[in-house]
Protein backbone atom coordinates (compact mmCIF):
# COMPACT_ATOMS: atom_id res chain seq x y z
CA UNK A 1 0.00 0.00 0.00
CA UNK A 2 1.25 3.36 -1.14
CA UNK A 3 1.51 6.39 0.97
CA UNK A 4 -1.56 9.02 1.50
CA UNK A 5 -0.45 11.74 -0.66
CA UNK A 6 -1.92 15.25 -1.77
CA UNK A 7 -3.01 15.00 -5.30
CA UNK A 8 -5.34 11.68 -4.96
CA UNK A 9 -8.46 12.36 -6.87
CA UNK A 10 -11.44 10.57 -7.50
CA UNK A 11 -14.51 10.63 -9.75
CA UNK A 12 -17.86 8.91 -9.05
CA UNK A 13 -20.97 9.62 -11.26
CA UNK A 14 -24.52 9.13 -10.56
CA UNK A 15 -27.92 10.09 -12.98
CA UNK A 16 -30.95 12.05 -11.78
CA UNK A 17 -33.70 10.21 -10.82
CA UNK A 18 -36.99 10.54 -9.45
CA UNK A 19 -34.95 9.08 -5.72
CA UNK A 20 -32.71 12.09 -6.02
CA UNK A 21 -34.85 15.46 -6.70
CA UNK A 22 -35.17 18.17 -4.53
CA UNK A 23 -38.77 17.32 -4.29
CA UNK A 24 -38.52 14.04 -3.44
CA UNK A 25 -35.55 14.60 -0.52
CA UNK A 26 -37.81 17.61 0.48
CA UNK A 27 -34.69 20.24 -0.16
CA UNK A 28 -36.81 21.90 -2.40
CA UNK A 29 -41.03 21.37 -4.20
CA UNK A 30 -39.00 21.31 -8.21
CA UNK A 31 -38.04 18.25 -10.01
CA UNK A 32 -34.21 18.99 -10.15
CA UNK A 33 -31.03 17.44 -8.22
CA UNK A 34 -30.98 17.67 -4.92
CA UNK A 35 -28.54 20.07 -3.27
CA UNK A 36 -28.08 17.05 -0.68
CA UNK A 37 -27.63 14.69 -2.99
CA UNK A 38 -24.78 16.62 -4.34
CA UNK A 39 -23.06 17.15 -0.94
CA UNK A 40 -23.48 13.20 -0.63
CA UNK A 41 -21.45 12.41 -3.79
CA UNK A 42 -19.01 14.64 -2.78
CA UNK A 43 -18.67 13.26 0.16
CA UNK A 44 -19.00 9.71 -1.69
CA UNK A 45 -16.04 10.30 -4.03
CA UNK A 46 -13.45 11.91 -1.29
CA UNK A 47 -13.97 8.95 0.82
CA UNK A 48 -13.39 6.45 -2.05
CA UNK A 49 -10.61 8.28 -3.27
CA UNK A 50 -8.45 7.81 -0.43
CA UNK A 51 -9.55 4.15 1.30
CA UNK A 52 -6.91 2.35 -0.87
CA UNK A 53 -4.34 4.44 1.41
CA UNK A 54 -5.62 3.93 4.71
CA UNK A 55 -4.53 0.76 7.28
CA UNK A 56 -6.88 -1.70 7.93
CA UNK A 57 -9.67 -1.25 10.42
CA UNK A 58 -9.50 3.14 9.57
CA UNK A 59 -11.89 5.07 7.85
CA UNK A 60 -12.34 8.78 7.40
CA UNK A 61 -15.45 10.64 8.82
CA UNK A 62 -16.67 14.25 6.77
CA UNK A 63 -16.31 16.97 9.55
CA UNK A 64 -16.72 20.34 7.36
CA UNK A 65 -17.98 21.06 4.37
CA UNK A 66 -18.53 24.68 2.13
CA UNK A 67 -20.04 24.05 -1.52
CA UNK A 68 -22.23 26.20 -3.77
CA UNK A 69 -24.45 24.35 -6.05
CA UNK A 70 -24.62 26.80 -9.02
CA UNK A 71 -26.72 25.81 -11.30
CA UNK A 72 -29.98 23.29 -11.27
CA UNK A 73 -29.70 19.92 -13.28
CA UNK A 74 -33.11 17.92 -14.36
CA UNK A 75 -33.72 14.47 -14.41
CA UNK A 76 -32.12 11.85 -17.05
CA UNK A 77 -28.77 13.22 -16.61
CA UNK A 78 -25.32 12.04 -15.08
CA UNK A 79 -23.80 13.68 -12.49
CA UNK A 80 -20.28 13.58 -12.58
CA UNK A 81 -17.96 14.09 -9.45
CA UNK A 82 -14.56 14.82 -9.59
CA UNK A 83 -12.60 15.28 -5.52
CA UNK A 84 -8.74 16.42 -5.39
CA UNK A 85 -6.88 15.84 -1.72
CA UNK A 86 -5.67 19.16 -1.40
CA UNK A 87 -4.33 19.44 2.58
CA UNK A 88 -2.77 16.63 4.54
CA UNK A 89 -2.72 17.62 8.07
CA UNK A 90 -1.96 14.56 10.43
CA UNK A 91 -5.12 12.77 10.25
CA UNK A 92 -7.14 15.90 8.80
CA UNK A 93 -7.91 15.86 4.99
CA UNK A 94 -9.42 18.78 2.92
CA UNK A 95 -10.49 18.02 -0.39
CA UNK A 96 -11.46 19.77 -3.32
CA UNK A 97 -14.55 18.99 -4.97
CA UNK A 98 -16.50 19.94 -8.60
CA UNK A 99 -20.11 18.34 -9.51
CA UNK A 100 -20.59 18.74 -13.41
CA UNK A 101 -23.81 17.63 -15.24
CA UNK A 102 -24.06 16.98 -19.39
CA UNK A 103 -24.09 20.76 -19.67
CA UNK A 104 -21.44 21.73 -17.17
CA UNK A 105 -20.27 23.06 -13.83
CA UNK A 106 -23.19 22.83 -10.97
CA UNK A 107 -21.07 22.97 -8.08
CA UNK A 108 -18.01 23.33 -6.04
CA UNK A 109 -16.79 23.94 -2.96
CA UNK A 110 -14.43 22.24 -0.16
CA UNK A 111 -14.40 19.60 2.31
CA UNK A 112 -12.34 18.20 5.56
CA UNK A 113 -12.91 14.73 6.64
CA UNK A 114 -10.34 12.71 9.57
CA UNK A 115 -9.09 9.72 9.45
CA UNK A 116 -10.34 7.81 12.24
CA UNK A 117 -9.95 4.64 14.04
CA UNK A 118 -13.39 2.33 13.44
CA UNK A 119 -13.03 0.69 16.89
CA UNK A 120 -12.42 3.86 18.86
CA UNK A 121 -14.47 6.05 16.95
CA UNK A 122 -17.73 3.71 17.39
CA UNK A 123 -16.82 3.17 21.12
CA UNK A 124 -16.68 6.95 21.70
CA UNK A 125 -19.90 7.26 19.86
CA UNK A 126 -21.46 4.26 22.08
CA UNK A 127 -20.83 6.57 25.11
CA UNK A 128 -23.32 8.86 24.19
CA UNK A 129 -25.77 6.53 25.05
CA UNK A 130 -25.23 5.89 28.59
CA UNK A 131 -24.64 9.37 29.35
Amino acid sequence: MSELHSGVRGVQTEIVTEKNIAKALGSGGLPVYATPCMITLMEYTAMESVTPYLTEGSSTVGTLINVKHLSATPMGMTIRCETELIEIDRRRLVFSCRAYDDAGLIGEGTQERFIVDNEKFMEKTAQKLHG
